[in-house]
């Protein structure tokens, strides 16, 4: 039988109760605070899995001497292994909000395992300092059960992800972390290569090319649990590295790959979060996507859809509608259901102003009454024109208007935005509930104002719809691909396709793309040669990990989800990095630094 230290644990801060009264116990863990009462001291210790509250009375009789003044000298943070005897709170002092609230630990012995200097911060639930310091000490922070709690939650759903898709055949493969450069993505982390000088390895943006190439392997299921990295501006859902579940299928068709993506995602937030999504997931095109909701990734936990009032603006004496429809745009509208009180004449001006942040020239806006339509536009839209409009809008009193006049790109970004923010503010964008859909055959090619060319809207793997029209030049933006997105409450939480899986025409997206010869041998040339083998039909789908667990939880970003963060500025105020490095490293790797030293460095 195995020895065991007499400090260690024989139950955890969250696992004594009501039944385990006249047992002793032995607990180990962080102090949380105490409450010196004289002839008692009361001490909160805290682990990760709940606190016990602590009980030292100078008349113990069993007591270890010296262990009431060792309690009292002990700060917060200090780590203890304590021994004692369970017993019952009276019934007035139980506490309801602990899973151990109904009983203490009489203490017997007390044994400083580790003292805390103190803290530059208090450890607590709630705590106001700033991020900053919080992720200089970010082992001090992940002592906080929010945070705790989201780890935890985070493995439970990573592992039920596991489990679901091990059930049904799929293989997890390591894909390489060292691997070439594609600089026709976002902006790669380079690693350089001591052995091969002046070349560099880069840290994988995504596994996609060694998926792929497992499929041509014959591998014909594969996962993984996939570390990406992305040198790209931050923001609340960003971070450099980041981490997906990746898929590939062989064989298979779109409705192969969403249902069973749709099963693995509803079966890990249940085992996960215990949340039920709703199924089965709407499907809408990208077009329908953009039409009823302003955006390629809908919030369809509320209604309000944008309605199309094109038609009727051709005859409205509202010259803003009118004209716009003459020069080719269009005009939509939304309808805020009750929204006429929420909004003042200053709450209208700062929408307005919301709405110019996202091209739009202004807003229209209407309020409904009783006696028909009020507001900016209503001296255009008086007795039967006004009542036309109403109707139009599917309105009724209380309920407020809002209109974009201008070309349709501009009118679904702008208004789509604006549906977003009213929700908001009327309260439409409940956290605690989750609303999944997917979007379907994005445009296969997206046109690049500041580069003046055509580039792949997804990724330069996905299938067009017609296989058999590949004169991408012809007609470009109509040609529409086989690429999906898994949107949850407005993210988008996965991104995937069908693949190309034919040499030819893999070749002539590239070429179409502009991507030279050179530049296709260089980046792509081992996947362009694995095709000629025999690549099968495939399909599959990354989904954002960090994503789904601080949607979840609720969470405003995915800093507090992942164990230990970058800041807005891709630093680690915690290990410094990244680092200047020694001259003797630079020298062995044979690079020089053209960057001018900074005070901080």
């Amino acid at each position: 039988m195995t020895q065991r230290s007499p400090w260690q644990r024989t139950q955890t801060c969250g696992d004594l109760t009501i039944q385990d009264v006249g047992t002793e116990a032995v607990l180990n863990g962080w102090i949380e605070n105490h409450r010196d009462h004289g002839q008692l001291v009361f001490v909160d210790l805290r682990d990760r899995y709940g606190v016990t509250q602590l009980v030292a009375h100078v008349d113990t009789n069993d007591m270890a001497e010296g262990t009431v003044d060792l309690l009292r000298r002990l700060g917060a943070e200090d780590v203890v292994s304590v021994r004692g005897k369970i017993r019952a709170r009276d019934a007035d002092k139980i506490n309801k909000a602990r899973s151990t609230g109904e009983i203490e630990l009489l203490v017997t012995a007390v044994t400083v395992l580790s003292e805390s200097d103190t803290p530059p911060f208090e450890v607590l639930d709630d705590v106001e300092a700033n991020e900053e310091l919080r992720m200089k000490y970010r082992y001090l922070d992940l002592r906080r059960r929010p945070l705790q709690e989201g780890l935890i939650k985070r493995s439970k759903f990573v592992t039920a992800m596991r489990t679901y898709l091990a059930d049904r055949d799929f293989i997890d493969v390591e894909t390489p972390i060292l691997t070439g450069s594609t600089p026709e993505g976002a902006r790669d982390y380079l690693v350089p290569s001591r052995v091969h000088p002046g070349k560099f390895f880069a840290l994988p943006q995504s596994p996609q090319i060694f998926k792929q190439l497992c499929m041509v392997a014959g591998l014909d299921r594969y996962y993984q649990i996939a570390r990406c990295f992305r040198d790209e501006d931050l923001r609340a859902d960003r971070q450099p590295e980041f981490t997906q579940v990746d898929l590939e299928m062989s064989f298979v068709e779109e409705n192969d790959v969403l249902e069973l993506v749709e099963g693995a995602v509803v079966h890990a937030f249940q085992q996960g979060f215990g949340i039920d999504l709703p199924t089965p997931f709407p499907r809408l095109s990208f077009e329908e996507a953009k039409n009823r909701f302003g955006s390629d990734k809908p919030d369809m936990r509320f209604d309000m859809e944008l309605i199309d009032c094109t038609e009727h603006a051709r005859t409205s004496a509202f010259k803003v509608f009118q004209g716009a429809v003459e020069t080719g745009g269009m005009v939509k509208g939304i309808t805020a259901v009750g929204g006429a009180a929420k909004y003042s004449r200053k709450g209208l001006d700062a929408l307005t102003k919301y709405v110019q942040e996202y091209g739009a020239k202004g807003l229209a806006w209407a309020k409904i009454t009783d006696k028909g339509v009020e507001g900016s536009i209503s001296k255009f839209y008086a007795d039967e024109a006004g009542q036309q409009l109403i109707e139009l809008m599917g309105a009724k009193p209380g309920d407020l208007l809002l209109f974009v006049a201008d070309q349709s790109k501009i009118v679904h970004r702008a208004l789509g935005e604006v549906r977003l923010k009213v929700g908001s503010d009327l309260g439409l964008r409940d956290p605690k509930k989750f609303r999944c859909c997917w979007v379907l055959n994005f445009p296969m090619f997206d046109w690049n104002e500041d580069k003046q060319r055509w580039q792949y809207a997804h990724n330069p793997f996905s299938a067009p719809v017609d296989w058999d029209n590949s004169d991408f030049a012809t007609d470009t933006a109509s040609h529409r691909s086989r690429a999906y997105d898994f949107v949850m409450n407005g993210w988008e939480l996965g991104s995937g396709s069908i693949r190309i899986h034919r040499h030819e025409l893999q070749k002539k997206v590239f070429d179409f793309l502009g991507i030279s010869e050179a530049e296709q041998r260089r980046n792509f040339g081992y996947l362009l040669d694995a095709y000629k083998f025999g690549g099968p039909p495939h399909g599959g789908i990354a989904l954002g990990v960090d994503r789904m667990v601080a949607l979840a939880l609720g969470r405003e970003g995915i800093r507090d989800v992942i164990a230990f963060p970058k800041t807005a500025m891709a630093f680690d105020p915690m290990a410094q990095a990244p680092s200047v490095v020694t001259p003797e490293q630079m020298a062995e790797l044979q690079i020089l630094s053209t960057a001018k030293p900074r005070e901080e460095d």
